[in-house]
């Protein structure tokens, strides 16, 4: 739910190399190993192993070859991987070399690259069922994900291992995976770590102790009118805090402040759990989360602050899915997360009910080949990548449901094996940092199962992270504490979890003999809830990633232009008028036939007046000049306009041409996203007669039950947050009531996909990018979805970097993407497109920057030859090919918020690696 991509044509040396193990290299699928025909810079595979240096793997199967592995000791990118690991790749010709069409490698067929000419002419992105697809598995790690972040934005880690596989993807990524497992190509010859490597009993640490005395004095801290907590910048109750601050409260039994915290609760029940309304099922983690609260304090869950909260999570399990509110059989009705539907099925067992039939299997459907549970609800056979703390409670809850030995002891044996030699565990899958939430929990999890010693070790480490105030930070080395982290860190350190926490009758204590800490100072809060738009633009325009003030970059040495990028920052500099002179200087750049590093213009992206004109990026170029005020029929020196007529399908194409998806589609636009930019942009430009067809195409791709529209063009089933947001703005933009029906419900479902800290799915995991269109969608009533729009824009603030950035997700790999960052800035505005205006009266565009101080920046090395790794959870995959960034799939459209088709594959991973090609 990419950023720019280092692209490097060099040839690559080779050097002659022996086979590996001829003899010994066929596994059960009968394919043959043999080591990469490595470069002059690239490294033996017997000098990768399990803790040192990553593998590549390229199967050459369907091209009548074997599967070809290589190693790189030193890798910095999945993209530098693939290539200093002994292969050559080439991209496309719209694209660049940064979008990966053809892998080749020495050791097969001399060096030839596939798919060869004959086949794919690699002008254009390639189409979703043949291209090469990207995955990924970290150390210990028995099966394969789809990279969400593209190979040149992943970062390998050691004992790693990467896979490229050419064929086709489903949105979910459940198909087209590697016919060998991790563990078939793994360093050593496919050797998983050792012990010594992946700690079975914890790792050898001090035995260390939690002060929970000074942590719950912090937590009171916390409470506005001592009752409830409160976001910065605002007066109402952050209601999930609030039950937090409560649970670790009444680690330290029954007081009066917990007694005060549980009143406002329950009088806050309505606006918690039933913000529907009192005849529509409860938010389902919130009703579990009060009825635990009720019983941890012994309290009655079926009447809680007028609610049967039992009650209603029994009568509210979905019968099948997907559907409304329901992903699949089993699930409480709006779970959205594993948390959610494993505190409800908890809830139900503390109270003395037998849950309902399929509420306790669905938890077991989370759980990952690996042993590891997803956070997110997936539905059957998706793509399935765990964390060590939705692990932890999952594994809680089903040892206490009883019955499912077999699956807690995975669950078990997977966080023994994902705790960290310092006794943390990471916040996610590939991860080298200690996360104190998802420590907190593992620790609950493996006292409570008999593991000690390795609950000790993490006790050990959290110990260490506990701030002079009392206060826990999220990660590793945090200087700011949270509530959020500090919690769960309370009931590790007590010896409990939710599953046995309780409180007792007060008893006479002896007066504290550790004096109340001084309360923390706090700096003013930053005005309002949302991101720090001027923060965000500044990073945005900075010269780093701003080339020359006027365009961004795709990667590589040439200076080769990232235009659907480019077109996404413009957009975001016009939402916020924050930098209007900059954005003068990019809209400048091209519509005056600016040129990029490799003499390309706009047009050599949009392809507008050839062959292969582009409908998505046509529609995309043509909505900047609109926005902006120049002249769609004359911007950059084409007709847009009338390009956009004349793209519009007259029947669906017969393959291999691939240029119409069906009647009514605009050429070459392969997703929703695309199909939408044209259509925004003729009905802006009054051509509601030549677009009546586009628009009856993209109305008829919604799903009239759920009220939601795929990813890719022609649809593939799946159901995309961004791109359901970005149709509803095209169709809010026509005249006439015809679309209204059509759009109320697309924002109902949007609405209905928000997750409890305000998120929303995308396959990226817990999406920026999808949170952001959300907040655009949901904009077009802002008055019925005033509270979601709120909780969305305080979760991108929650995303923001000190560098004004935005990360990809909430999940996965940290730092600022100029994608998505283009789309929060942007989207938290919450301004439509079909409405976006800046005028750019009185601005003057920025001088050109001398060369001195707008670096070429190139990769080092010399050889093009490589192997590429990336962390698990994903990686621009297919057509994520190299470094693009893959931000969801489902929210590629999204991760390209307008970025371009090339990023869209597979719904939910493939990713282009230029920005596509809206």
């Amino acid at each position: 739910m990419g950023t720019a991509q280092q692209h490097d044509r060099r040839p690559a040396g080779r050097r002659i190399l022996s086979l590996f193990a001829a003899a010994a290299v066929t596994f059960a699928a009968s394919v043959a190993f043999v080591t990469g025909a490595a470069p002059a810079a690239a490294d033996p595979v017997e000098q990768c192993t399990a803790t040192h240096g990553a593998v590549v793997a390229v199967d050459f199967g369907p091209f009548g070859g074997g599967v070809v592995r290589g190693c790189d000791t030193t890798p910095t990118t999945g993209y530098e991987l693939l290539r200093d690991g002994g292969f050559t790749t080439e991209g496309t010709g719209h694209d660049g070399p940064g979008f990966i069409c053809r892998i080749g490698s020495g050791s097969f067929n001399s060096g030839t690259q596939y798919p060869t000419p004959a086949t794919e002419d690699c002008v254009l992105t390639p189409q979703a069922t043949a291209y090469w697809s990207y995955w990924i598995a970290s150390p210990g790690q028995a099966s394969w994900s789809y990279s969400p972040l593209g190979a040149m934005d992943r970062k390998p880690g050691a004992g790693d291992v990467d896979a490229w596989v050419f064929g086709g993807t489903d949105v979910g990524g459940t198909t087209g995976r590697p016919t060998f497992t991790p563990d078939d190509v793994r360093a050593g010859g496919g050797a998983t770590p050792s012990p010594s490597d992946t700690p079975t009993d914890g790792p050898s640490v001090p035995v260390g102790k939690i002060d929970v005395e000074a942590a719950a004095r912090w937590v009171t801290q916390q409470l506005h009118d001592g009752s409830h907590v409160v976001d910065e910048g605002s007066e109402t109750p952050n209601y999930f805090l609030t039950t937090e601050a409560a649970y670790a409260l009444a680690a330290g039994g029954r007081s009066p402040a917990l007694d005060k915290v549980v009143a406002r609760l329950a009088s806050g029940t309505d606006e918690y759990a039933y913000a529907a309304g009192p005849e529509e099922a409860p938010d389902a983690a919130a009703a579990a989360r009060l009825a635990l609260l009720a019983e941890i304090t012994e309290g009655d869950p079926r009447d809680f602050g007028g609610h049967d909260l039992l009650g209603d999570l029994e009568k509210n399990v979905c019968p099948a899915g997907p559907g409304p509110g329901c992903t699949a059989k089993g699930d409480f009705r709006g779970a959205s997360y594993g948390d959610g539907q494993a505190l409800g099925v908890l809830a139900l067992l503390r109270g003395g009910v037998v849950p309902p039939a399929g509420t306790v299997t669905r938890l077991t459907q989370l759980v990952c080949e690996d042993g590891s549970v997803t956070s997110i609800l997936i539905g059957p056979d998706e793509f399935c990548d765990g964390d060590p703390m939705t692990t932890g409670l999952v594994a809680l809850v089903l040892d206490e449901a009883g019955g499912h030995d077999a699956v807690v002891a995975k669950n078990v044996a997977y966080l023994k094996k994902a705790q960290l030699r310092s006794g943390a565990f990471p916040g996610y899958n590939g991860s080298t940092t200690g996360s104190v939430p998802a420590t907190a929990y593992a620790a609950q999890a493996l006292r409570a199962l008999g593991e000690v010693r390795a609950a000790d070790a993490a006790i050990w480490w959290l110990s260490r992270e506990q701030l002079a105030d009392g206060g826990f930070g999220l990660d590793e080395g945090a200087e700011g504490p949270a509530l959020y982290a500090t919690a769960p860190a309370v009931l590790a350190g007590s010896g409990t979890s939710l599953v046995t926490l309780t409180t007792k009758v007060p008893e006479p204590t002896e007066p504290p003999t550790t004096p109340p800490t001084t309360p923390p100072t706090t700096t003013p809060p930053p005005s309002g809830d949302g991101p720090n738009l001027r923060k965000g633009v500044a990073y945005l325009t900075s010269p780093a990633n701003l080339q020359q003030g006027r365009y961004y970059a795709a990667g590589g040495p040439t200076g080769r232009a990232d235009f659907g990028l480019t077109i996404d920052g413009a957009f975001a500099l016009a939402a916020t008028g924050h930098d209007n002179d900059a954005l003068r200087t990019v809209v400048d750049f091209l519509d005056r036939g600016g040129k990029d590093g490799e003499a390309r213009t706009v047009h050599d992206w949009t392809n507008a007046g050839s062959a292969h004109a582009m409908g998505g990026s046509m529609g995309k170029a043509a909505l900047l000049a609109q926005v902006v005020d120049r002249d769609p029929r004359d911007f950059g020196g084409k007709d847009l306009i009338a390009g956009l007529a004349d793209a519009v399908c007259t029947a669906k194409s017969a393959q291999p041409d691939r240029s119409c998806a069906d009647k009514g589609a605009y050429t070459y636009a392969m997703s929703v996203f695309g199909q939408s930019l044209g259509v925004i942009a003729q009905v802006r430009a009054g051509e509601e007669k030549a677009a009546k067809a586009p628009v009856g195409y993209l109305a008829g791709l919604q799903n009239t039950s759920s009220g939601a529209w795929p990813s890719l063009v022609p649809p593939t089933g799946d159901a995309d947050v961004d791109s359901t947001a970005m149709a509803a703005m095209a169709l809010d933009l026509v005249p006439g009531d015809a679309h209204a029906a059509a759009v109320a419900k697309a924002l109902a479902w949007i609405a209905s996909k928000q997750l409890k800290d305000g998120g929303f799915p995308g396959a990226a995991g817990n999406s920026v990018n999808s949170a952001a269109l959300a907040v655009q969608g949901l904009s077009l009533d802002a008055e019925k979805y005033g509270k979601q729009i709120a909780k969305a824009r305080t979760f991108l603030a929650s995303q923001q970097n000190a560098d004004g950035g935005f990360n990809v997700a909430k999940e996965g790999q940290r730092g600022s993407d100029l994608r998505a960052s283009t789309q929060a800035v942007g989207g938290s505005t919450g301004i439509s497109f079909g409405v976006l205006a800046r005028s750019l009266d009185g601005t003057t565009p920025n001088p050109v920057p001398s060369s001195s101080t707008t670096p070429v920046i190139v990769t080092p090395g010399g050889s093009a030859g490589g192997g590429g790794i990336v962390d698990a959870g994903g990686g621009g995959g297919g057509l994520a090919s190299t470094g693009t960034q893959a931000l969801g799939l489902a929210g590629a459209a999204a991760a390209l918020v307008l970025a371009g088709w090339g990023a869209v594959v597979a719904a939910r991973h493939r990713r282009t690696a230029v920005g596509g090609d809206l």
